[in-house]
């Protein structure tokens, strides 16, 4: 779910915001105090402006932080950067390893704020200032496949569950459980679930236990579940469980409340300009780039886009002597082929570089089509490259452009675990297999480089193959669409 203010929360923002204006204009006087003697009553929001950074307290996961390819990422990264931004500071990422270390954190001082997916609940609200909601979700109940599926608290009886602790969840569970239990006073036998709360797990890794059978069911995130239930086919969702949840920053409790008015003020703006919402979207909507393997898709962006950039692709190729229809893959999954593409983390172009990769590869505009492609085609040899000379093709190129994606320290984690597990961490086979453990808390706790999607880099890849093999199949039997692009090409 996505924010759609209804009439009160539009009225409830322009009062918020018509205070944020006169506390703004109060707080002026202190964000450059005059002389020494003031500097001791510095506002928290003028100690930010004074230090330069802004430190966002998080944690590692597909809804909120992670590193990829394209370095920092993740929907409460990217809101938190524009945040930063609009404050004219940088910001610094501190990740908690579990629910408890995010309070603690915020509470010692050794962050600003806390951007972590947190659900604002009356309970958090005790020790939390919260900003104004940014979106909205509600809880579900996922059960392990196979299971009778519950449609109720009640059905839950007699199965293993298992929580994140210190989360939102383990909260619901307990009062949904206590009010089972309350209404069936007159039944002595009324027992409590079975369930217990768990530490030092994300998300990912009780998703993975109830597949595997470990546990029955996990409470979870509307939004983060429909982000991983497709890598999750052990898993399916049962029912939802207690009133739809905002979902906010949260501060220090206290009387400076400077810095959350600055947060309300961005947030509505940011809500107002669109720029919110394409935030969210662009990470929890259904997008077409779900379903890249749908061929009509591909076919009509080969009628409509690749003559324009083939004969790009094919020079690239020939200068680095790749394959052309392995090139023009990966733009394709990359982009669509489109010129003017962009990510919320500012990737850019056809073949979606970072600023500091461009200026590394010597591409001045990203959005040159021309530059872009041979800066992809660049990227990708070094990816290449780096691996060890004895990694024979085709795991050669498949393992580059997983790096392509993810980032080569991800990639050596997982070729790591892949070799810890018994795997050949030279066969993309194998570490393919592995990939999806960069997810799992118990996993990337020891690796070098952390979390990571490392589902998505699986996904990358296997997208390209397709591609790439229906380019081969097209280009060998003389197909008339791709014949055609080739003929029109400039």
């Amino acid at each position: 779910m996505h924010p759609r203010f209804n009439k009160k929360r539009r009225s409830l923002i322009a009062l918020t915001t018509a205070v944020t204006l006169l506390s703004g204009a109060l707080a002026c006087v202190m964000l450059w105090p005059a002389g020494k003697q003031a500097s001791a009553e510095i506002s928290r929001l003028a100690d930010i402006v004074e230090r330069g950074e802004i430190v966002m307290i998080t944690r590692h996961g597909a809804s909120s932080y992670f590193i990829d390819g394209e370095g920092p990422n993740g929907p409460e990264y990217v809101l938190a950067r524009r945040f930063a931004d609009y404050l004219g500071v940088n910001l610094k990422v501190r990740v908690a390893e579990d629910y408890a270390g995010l309070a603690s954190a915020l509470r010692t001082g050794k962050g600003d704020l806390i951007a972590a997916n947190l659900s604002q609940t009356p309970q958090r609200e005790q020790h939390f200032r919260f900003a104004l909601p940014y979106d909205q979700t509600q809880t579900l109940v996922v059960v392990r496949k196979g299971l009778r599926k519950p449609e109720s608290i009640s059905d839950l009886a007699g199965l293993r569950g298992s929580v994140l602790a210190d989360s939102s969840y383990a909260e619901l569970l307990q009062e949904a459980d206590a009010e089972r239990i309350a209404q069936a006073q007159a039944d002595s036998e009324t027992l409590p679930l079975d369930w217990q709360a768990v530490q030092g797990l994300g998300v990912e890794d009780l998703l993975h236990a109830v597949a595997e059978g470990e546990y029955e069911y996990t409470l979870i995130d509307e939004r983060v579940f429909r982000l991983h239930e497709k890598f999750y086919p052990g898993v399916r969702e049962a029912f939802s469980l207690g009133e739809t949840q905002p979902l906010a920053w949260a501060f220090q409790r206290d009387d400076d409340d400077s810095l959350v008015q600055a947060a309300d003020m961005f947030l509505r703006e940011a809500h107002e300009d669109g720029t919110l919402v394409a935030i969210l979207d662009s990470y929890f909507a259904p997008m077409e780039r779900l379903d890249q393997l749908d061929m009509m898709h591909f076919q009509d962006r080969m009628r409509e886009r690749l003559p324009h950039y083939l004969a790009f692709f094919q020079d690239a190729a020939s200068r680095n002597e790749l394959d052309w229809r392995l090139l023009v893959a990966m733009g394709y999954q990359e982009s669509h082929w489109n010129p003017l593409a962009a990510s919320p983390t500012g990737v850019r172009g056809v073949m979606m570089l970072t600023l500091n990769t461009a200026e590394s590869l010597g591409v001045n505009d990203r959005l040159d089509p021309l530059q872009s492609i041979h800066g992809g085609a660049e990227y990708f040899l070094r990816m290449r490259d780096r691996l060890p000379d004895d990694i024979a093709e085709p795991d050669r190129s498949w393992l580059a452009l997983a790096a392509y994606n993810i980032g080569m320290g991800h990639l050596e984690d997982a070729r790591r675990l892949t070799a810890q597990q018994g795997g050949n961490p030279d066969l993309w086979r194998d570490v393919r297999e592995r990939l999806p453990l960069l997810t799992q808390e118990k996993y990337h706790r020891n690796t070098r480089y952390g979390y990571a999607r490392g589902y998505e880099a699986q996904a990358y890849v296997d997208n390209i193959q397709r591609f790439y093999e229906t380019l081969i199949w097209m280009d060998t039997r003389a197909h008339p669409l791709l014949a055609e692009q080739m003929l029109t090409a400039p």
